[in-house]
C-alpha cells in the first residue's frame, strides 16, 4: 500500500503525536505503530525508530532583529502619513517633529511611541508603510487651445531654472471639464515659485482673459514675496494683451516655453498633480457653488502645503553606468525657505511662522477632506448626450474596413499607393463616429477619461 500524500505541516503533527504514543507503548504496539507510521509516511522503519525514539526539541527562536517598530507605531505612522497626504518617506521623517506633538496630543501616544517614531530612518518607514500604500493613476492633461496672438512679443524660455532668490515662478491653468469641453466650466490657476517651491491656487470660472488676470492679482497679493516672473505655457488665456500690459505695469517678467514642449514647465506640471488633480480629480465643476467651496479649500491648502509638507529640490543628476541617481537637498517646507531668503516680506514671514505655531496640521488636513467630500456633491455628474455634426463633404463615407492582423492597405484610385488627407482623417474618426441612414454622423463612443485617486466619487 503507498503512503498518503500528506503535506509537510500535517506530517510533523501527525508524527509528534504519534511520539507520545510511542514513548507509553509496550513492545507489542511499539511495532503496530511502527507499521502504520511506515505506512502513513512512506518512510523507512530505522527513520521512523530514531525519530520516535528522539526527545522532543523545544522549536527554534525566531532569527534576526527583535521587532523595535511594532503594532502600534505603525499605525500612529500611517495615521500622519495618511493625513500628510501620503508623502515619501524623506519627507515624511522631516515633517515628523512639527507633527508629532500635534499627534500625540490627538491620539494620546506614549512616550515611548513618540521617540521611536522620532528615531525611524526613512527606509524603515518605507517597509513598515509598505502594505498600506497604493499605486496612483495617470493624469490626463487639460484642454488649452494654443494662442497666437503676441507670441513673438513674449520671449521663450528654453534654459533651466537656476535662481536663487524668490519671485520667479511658473504658472498653468488645470480645467475641470470632465468628459465635456462645451459652456463654461472651472479652472484652477496654478502657480508656484521655483526656488522656495511655494504654490498658490486660485479657481476661475471659465478661462477669459479678465478672469485670469484678477485670479493672478490675487495669488501675487497672498505671496510672502514680491512677484517678479511668470512663465507659461503657450494658451490663449495667457498670450494676450490683457496679460502682458499687466505684467509690464507691475514690473513681472513674463516668459512662455515652446510649444508642445510640457518640459519646460517641468515644475507647474508637477504641482498641478499634487495640489489640484490628486485632490479634485478629473469631474466637471461648473457652478458658483462649486467656485466658492474650491476656493474655500485652496485657502485651506496653501497652508497645510506651505507652511507643513516639506518638499526637496533636485541638485544634481550622476550617471553610474545606465543608471542615472539624482541627488536631492535636505527637505524643508517652502516657509522654511522662504525665511531663509533676503528678499522677502519679512512682517508677514513672521505671521505666517506664528501661526505655524498655533495651528494643528491633523486638524487642518481633516477640514480639507471634510470639504472636499462636500465639493464631491457639486461635481456635474451628467452624461454627455450624442454630438450631431453635419457631414463633411471632404471625408468619404463609403470606404471600405480594413482586415485586422497587418493586412495591407489598398492604394487609392484618386492617387495610386498614397492615401488622401480625407482617408486619414476618416480612419482616425472611425472608432468614434457613426453614419445614419439620415446622412448625419452621430458620435458612438465618447472620449472617456482617467480617474484619480478618488474615483469612487465618478
Amino acid at each position: 500500500m503507498g503512503a498518503s500524500r500528506v503535506g509537510p505541516q500535517a506530517r510533523r503533527e501527525y508524527l509528534t503525536r504519534m511520539r507520545e504514543r510511542y514513548v507509553t507503548a509496550d513492545r507489542a504496539t511499539k511495532s503496530h505503530l511502527l507499521d502504520e507510521v511506515c505506512e502513513v509516511t512512506g518512510y523507512h522503519r530505522k527513520a521512523v525508530i530514531r525519530f520516535l525514539r528522539r526527545p522532543a526539541r523545544p522549536r527554534a527562536r525566531r532569527r534576526g532583529r527583535p521587532v523595535r517598530y511594532g503594532a502600534t507605531v505603525v499605525g500612529a505612522l500611517r495615521q500622519i502619513w495618511e493625513a500628510a497626504g501620503y508623502p515619501w518617506s524623506l519627507r515624511l521623517r522631516a515633517l515628523l517633529p512639527v507633527w508629532l506633538p500635534w499627534a500625540r496630543r490627538r491620539w494620546r501616544l506614549s512616550h515611548d511611541v513618540v521617540e521611536r517614531l522620532r528615531t525611524m530612518s526613512p527606509r524603515q518607514m518605507d517597509r513598515s508603510l509598505r502594505p498600506f500604500k497604493s499605486e496612483l493613476r495617470k493624469r490626463q492633461y487639460g484642454r488649452t487651445k494654443p494662442g497666437s496672438l503676441l507670441k513673438h512679443h513674449i520671449p521663450l524660455k528654453t534654459d533651466r531654472w537656476n535662481v536663487q532668490v524668490p519671485g520667479f515662478t511658473e504658472i498653468d491653468l488645470v480645467a475641470h471639464s470632465g468628459d465635456r469641453a462645451d459652456g463654461e466650466f472651472l479652472h484652477s490657476l496654478n502657480l508656484t515659485d521655483i526656488h522656495t517651491t511655494w504654490v498658490e491656487t486660485r479657481a476661475v470660472l471659465g478661462k477669459s482673459q479678465h478672469h485670469v488676470q484678477e485670479a493672478l492679482e490675487q495669488l501675487r497679493q497672498a505671496l510672502p514675496f514680491r512677484l517678479q516672473g511668470i512663465d507659461s505655457d503657450n494658451g490663449s488665456e495667457f498670450i494676450n494683451h490683457h496679460l502682458q500690459r499687466y505684467c509690464t505695469a507691475h514690473g513681472i517678467q513674463f516668459t512662455r516655453g515652446r510649444p508642445y514642449q510640457k518640459d519646460d514647465n517641468a515644475h507647474i506640471e508637477q504641482k498641478n498633480w499634487t495640489h489640484v488633480r490628486k485632490l479634485l480629480g478629473y469631474v466637471r465643476y461648473d457652478s458658483e457653488a462649486a467656485l466658492a467651496a474650491i476656493n474655500a479649500v485652496y485657502t485651506d491648502l496653501r497652508l497645510l502645503q506651505n507652511l507643513f509638507l516639506p518638499s526637496v529640490k533636485l541638485q544634481r543628476k550622476e550617471r553610474v553606468g545606465a543608471r542615472v541617481r539624482r541627488r536631492y537637498d535636505a527637505p524643508q517646507t517652502p516657509l522654511d525657505r522662504v525665511a531663509a531668503c533676503a528678499a522677502i516680506d519679512a512682517p508677514r514671514t513672521r505671521e505666517l511662522q506664528q501661526l505655524r505655531a498655533h495651528l494643528d496640521p491633523i486638524a487642518l488636513a481633516a477640514r480639507i477632506d471634510a470639504s472636499l467630500e462636500a465639493i464631491y456633491q457639486l461635481a456635474n455628474q451628467r452624461v454627455s448626450p450624442a454630438t450631431v455634426t453635419k457631414p463633411c463633404a471632404s471625408v468619404p463615407v463609403s470606404l471600405p474596413v480594413l482586415p485586422r492582423g497587418g493586412a495591407r492597405r489598398q492604394p487609392s484610385p484618386h492617387t495610386g499607393a498614397r492615401t488622401t488627407a480625407a482617408e486619414r482623417l476618416h480612419n482616425f474618426l472611425r472608432p468614434l463616429t457613426e453614419e445614419g441612414n439620415d446622412g448625419i454622423t452621430r458620435t458612438t463612443k465618447p472620449v472617456t477619461r482617467l480617474t484619480a485617486r478618488r474615483s469612487a466619487t465618478r
